[in-house]
């Protein structure tokens, strides 16, 4: 039941956060490697379409599908093959 709580709790957040995104980022600050990104507003606005993106998945069951492709570029979570003796 949680579970889609704060699914739904994520998807009015990121509306919010695009919403607000003046007060979000006075609030926040900017620091120097969101220059390279373009500063505080565009990183809130990549934040809120990730997190939209998250919890939509969580919504529908389907977040491994929607980190698949992050989970083989990290050597951690990628299947080990087992080992032949």
């Amino acid at each position: 039941m949680t579970h889609y709580v704060l699914s739904i709790i994520g998807i009015i957040g990121s509306f919010y956060m695009l919403k607000y995104r003046q007060q979000v980022g006075d609030m926040v600050g900017e620091a120097a490697w969101m220059k390279s990104i373009g500063g505080i507003y565009n990183v809130i606005i990549i934040v809120s379409i990730l997190i939209f993106f998250w919890s939509l998945a969580e919504l529908t069951n389907t977040a491994d599908v929607l980190f698949s492709p992050i989970k083989t570029l990290i050597p951690f979570f990628r299947p080990t093959q087992p080992s032949s003796i």
